[in-house]
């Protein structure tokens, strides 16, 4: 029997999000989502949805995010999806090919320009960081708030034998640092908070196209299937999880 009963997915317009909300749906929790895509882009019955149209990366939207929430209440648990690898529209092309506007995940130094940086350094951590600032005023001292953010392995320092992916790695590595220190705040002011950063696999995704020729036989896994996976971590969180990275089987992944 699961004690989530109401979550929020947010960043809901991706693959892994979608399949994330038709889990919860069909576990019988009530879900509710938010994004830049409008909810009839999200849920395939609109009229069943309680969704918010709003841009995560704009601090402006935390006070109307914090409102809406609180028609609901704080949730059992959130799941942010917010994610940015490489950009859609010269998906075609290598990364440092356009100038000023890398469209895959930087091979050098010399493919890095401060506007790709900073688009990953937006949607990879501060969608997370201004999500949680609204949630923040609704959080008390005996609430038990479970908080999920998809994170990646590239983003692990200890991990990185291989290079590359500059900017992808930098803002997963800070949106790390982010779930640390902010499961330390929440701890003190929610003692059975648990705040944690999951890496939840290579998945079938827009966001992986451009690199699937290179993955081995049997590490693509469906939107489905990592939703199960995430949804189970989520699920069976403890104390001891707290502030860590957690590989999509639940072990603890090096910072």
């Amino acid at each position: 029997m699961t004690d989530i009963h109401t979550i929020l997915i947010a960043g809901s317009g991706g693959t892994i999000a979608k399949a994330l909300i038709a889990h919860w749906q069909n576990a019988g929790a009530r879900v509710l989502t938010m994004g830049r895509a409008a909810g009839a882009e999200v849920w395939e019955n609109a009229h069943d949805s309680r969704h918010l149209t709003t841009d995560l990366t704009d601090v402006a939207n935390i006070p109307a995010i914090t409102a809406w929430l609180k028609n609901y209440g704080l949730p059992d648990a959130v799941i942010v999806c917010s994610g940015f690898l490489h950009t859609d529209e010269t998906a075609d092309q290598k990364g440092g090919d356009t100038p000023g506007k890398p469209s895959l995940p930087e091979k050098a130094l010399k493919d890095i320009t401060d506007d790709f940086l900073l688009h990953n350094m937006q949607i990879n951590l501060l969608a997370h960081i201004h999500l949680a600032q609204a949630v923040a005023p609704l959080l008390k001292r005996r609430s038990t708030l479970k908080w999920m953010s998809l994170s990646a392995m590239v983003g692990s320092i200890t991990d990185n034998q291989l290079g590359g992916w500059y900017s992808y790695r930098m803002s997963k590595a800070a949106l790390n640092m982010f779930i640390k220190t902010l499961s330390i705040e929440w701890q003190r002011k929610a003692p059975d908070s648990i705040v944690v950063a999951t890496h939840p696999g290579t998945t079938d995704s827009a966001l992986s196209e451009p690199f699937q020729a290179n993955i081995k036989d049997g590490k693509l896994y469906t939107p489905e299937l990592t939703a199960e996976r995430l949804s189970r971590i989520l699920e069976e969180l403890n104390a001891e999880q707290n502030g860590h990275l957690l590989h999509w089987d639940g072990s603890v992944l090096p910072f």
